[in-house]
């Protein structure tokens, strides 16, 4: 990966309370215009890792570096490139959403008017921008919020949970909206979720952490390629599933049905060899897990943090 194209390096990051190490030396990189997903079941230190990232606390050991920033060493140059929405964003619901934005553009050096209307355009709240906050939807809070986090022009944009209780639309136009960061404005996306089914949709690329530990990092498709199975449909199906346990090692019966692992260069020598021992077999096809699947098989059936 380009140095260059790199916007957020974590390098052994790590974690004590007390005599217990909740996070174990993670590694991962974002880089520029990419949204990447992290997934972590109960108690994987998914939440700690994200309140390091964005300074709430400080990691024991290793290094943050955000657009070339040590998170430590250059806190406010880091801070300037990261945006982010932890948990809900915190709004004042009696003032409308130009004077939310207005407050907290005040924190912020040489931020006006031109910006504030620059983001409200680009969330998409320019209609109801001047209504009280709490007459918005929860889909028009979060996109309030990540107007919020957009202000300051970060570069990193780190969201906690951004679909957390939106209807089924307003999922898909959050979906929609966080791969237009990306891919029109040029943010590297850190997104958290629950909905493995809409990281799916979402990411290009996925960590999974377990017990304090990265377990994998890789695109969504490599992720679910290395991991697909063949089903097989054969007729005898008593012999035609014994030949596949010994081919290929390991096989399991689904209905009527052979599964066997995906190893591109066997299938069609094991489909010769089943043909030889006069296995009729009239089917064979691939089956790709969804990512839900394979968090399960990595993290032991872990739930969802």
């Amino acid at each position: 990966m380009d140095a260059k194209e790199i916007t957020l390096s974590v390098k052994g990051l790590r974690k004590s309370i007390g005599k217990r190490e909740i996070i174990q030396g993670l590694d991962f990189e974002l880089k520029r215009g990419e949204v990447f997903g992290f997934l972590g079941p109960n108690g994987a230190g998914k939440t700690t890792t994200i309140r390091m990232l964005v300074g709430l606390i400080r990691p024991t050991a290793g290094t943050i570096e955000v657009c070339g920033y040590d998170l430590h060493k250059h806190f406010p140059e880091a801070m300037r490139n990261l945006g982010c929405i932890v948990e809900n964003p915190e709004l004042y619901t009696y003032l409308s959403g130009w004077s939310n934005l207005q407050y907290f553009a005040r924190m912020m050096e040489g931020i006006g008017e031109a910006r504030i209307t620059e983001v409200v355009g680009l969330v998409g709240l320019s209609a109801r921008i001047h209504d009280k906050v709490k007459t918005y939807s929860l889909g028009m809070r979060q996109r309030l919020g990540i107007a919020q986090a957009l202000l300051g022009n970060p570069r990193v944009l780190i969201l906690d949970e951004p679909t957390n209780g939106l209807d089924p639309s307003g999922i898909r136009e959050m979906r929609e909206f966080i791969r237009y960061l990306a891919e029109k404005e040029g943010l590297s996306v850190l997104v958290s979720s629950h909905l493995l089914s809409e990281i799916q949709l979402m990411c290009d690329r996925v960590a999974i952490i377990s017990k304090g530990r990265i377990v994998r990092v890789d695109t969504v498709t490599n992720l679910l390629t290395q991991q697909g199975r063949v089903s097989w449909q054969l007729a005898p199906l008593p012999l035609g599933f014994e030949l596949l346990q010994q081919l290929a090692g390991s096989a399991e019966m689904q209905g009527d049905r052979a599964i066997t692992p995906y190893i591109e260069q066997e299938i069609g020598h094991w489909n010769q060899i089943l043909v030889e021992a006069g296995v009729i077999v009239t089917e064979i096809s691939r089956k790709l897990p969804s990512l839900e699947d394979l968090f399960i098989e990595l993290t032991g059936g872990q739930g969802i943090d």
